[in-house]
């Protein structure tokens, strides 16, 4: 591999992750086990108190 293209192809390695770095996120953030239980324990509580608090 001449030394233009070793160049080349650093160059272009760098733009790659610096043009992924700056696109939108197409994955949402990982939600472990245990915190989708507390969440949803949370808007089970949340959802019996609602009626509660109308009536």
């Amino acid at each position: 591999m001449n030394r233009r293209k070793k160049i080349n192809q650093l160059l272009k390695a760098n733009a790659k992750k610096a043009s992924a770095k700056l696109a939108p996120k197409s994955k949402d953030k990982y939600v472990s086990k245990a915190d989708r239980l507390k969440l949803a324990e949370g808007s089970d509580q949340d959802a019996s108190s609602s009626p509660d608090n109308e009536t």
